[in-house]
């Protein structure tokens, strides 16, 4: 059964501008029973069947993957797929959270091409998924000709507490080299930006979260010491779309 729901009581999120959505599939509305091996998670649909469902958030999910809580899935036919279930948004007391970790670069990617992002409004191309080093790839790369270049790491930020959102949710080795890839392609004269969006409605403000990853932390300091960018966003999230929302203070 798809969920139909209304969510005025849930935020006092700006409402969006008319900006680039991403539209949800139908949903099957259920409740958590746990998520384990990163990958899966056990879910009893409203209807009392319980299925498997992939989890695409290879992250701690640490504050929003609570057992007994609200779940949303879609469903594929892919007949090539094994679980047939995607766990996309968890229902938390003060928000919608969305955890699918493949939303994050398809909005930002739209709303980018939209002009729904000032600072980063002046290009005319968008390529995803560029080479940046021997061993890295970094989400976006934004440019006019090659000389005039902005490269984008997109950072999907689940945790939230006391207003701060905050990442990583776990250390991330990976997330560590994309900063210093980062530094040395602003070292070359590029253009970069990491921009953390947070797929949930109650922050008002982002930091790293260093009392998980400490020299993460540390890396980001020095990251923005060194002339990368620093954007943070949160999301406008019903059960029909989601879409950039506010631009937030980014705390180092």
């Amino acid at each position: 059964m798809a969920a139909k729901k209304n969510l005025k009581s849930k935020t006092n999120a700006v409402p969006p501008r008319q900006n680039k959505a991403i539209c949800w599939p139908a949903f099957y509305a259920g409740t958590l029973l746990r998520r384990y091996k990163r990958f899966l998670a056990d879910v009893e649909l409203d209807s009392g069947v319980q299925v498997t469902a992939h989890c695409p958030n290879s992250g701690s999910m640490t504050g929003c993957s609570e057992p007994g809580r609200p779940v949303y899935l879609s469903h594929h036919d892919n007949p090539k797929r094994k679980l047939k279930y995607t766990w996309e948004l968890i229902d938390m007391p003060e928000s919608l959270v969305g955890v699918n970790t493949l939303v994050p670069n398809r909005l930002v990617a739209a709303a980018i091409r939209a002009g729904d992002v000032p600072s980063l409004d002046r290009y005319e191309t968008l390529q995803p998924e560029v080479k940046a080093g021997q061993n890295s790839r970094l989400d976006l790369l934004l440019s006019n000709n090659k000389t005039d270049r902005c490269y984008v790491e997109i950072k999907n930020c689940t945790l939230v507490t006391e207003g701060m959102a905050l990442f990583p949710d776990a250390v991330t080795v990976r997330g560590r080299q994309h900063l210093v890839e980062l530094q040395k392609l602003v070292e070359k004269g590029d253009r970069c930006v990491m921009f953390f969006l947070v797929q949930r409605m109650d922050a008002k403000r982002f930091a790293p979260a260093d009392h998980i990853d400490p020299a993460y932390g540390r890396e980001l300091r020095k990251a923005a010491d060194n002339g990368v960018e620093m954007l943070a966003y949160d999301v406008a999230i019903d059960f029909e779309k989601i879409s950039l929302n506010r631009r937030l203070p980014v705390q180092l």
